[in-house]
């Protein structure tokens, strides 16, 4: 559950004001003591994580992807060394998507 900045910054105002501890205000707003601490630290949502990918090689996924866009994910998995759910979750960070076929074949 995310609470709003609004909220979290009241919390901690009123926590001030009453001088209450970390424990009263958990208790008083029904937030978690560690949540309090972590808020402490950072008021801000986290939005997403400062960590690049390290199992896969980018570039080289995205030249792989120009030079062999026929290959199935499995068989890019077994090249690079990874797994096939690596790779699906790199070309969707990279924007890469099935390429459909617009004309549906005749029977």
């Amino acid at each position: 559950m995310c609470y709003s900045i609004d909220f979290r910054k009241q919390l901690f105002k009123i926590k001030d004001q009453d001088n209450l501890t970390y424990q009263e205000a958990s208790e008083r707003f029904g937030v978690p003591i560690r949540t309090l601490f972590r808020w402490n630290n950072c008021i801000e949502p986290k939005i997403k994580r400062n960590k690049p990918s390290t199992k896969v090689d980018v570039e080289a996924l995205r030249q792989d992807v120009v030079e062999n866009p026929d290959h199935y994910q499995y068989e890019r998995a077994k090249k690079f060394g990874v797994g096939q759910s690596t790779i699906f979750y790199a070309l969707k960070r990279l924007g890469i998507s099935n390429k459909k076929n617009a004309i549906p074949s005749k029977n």
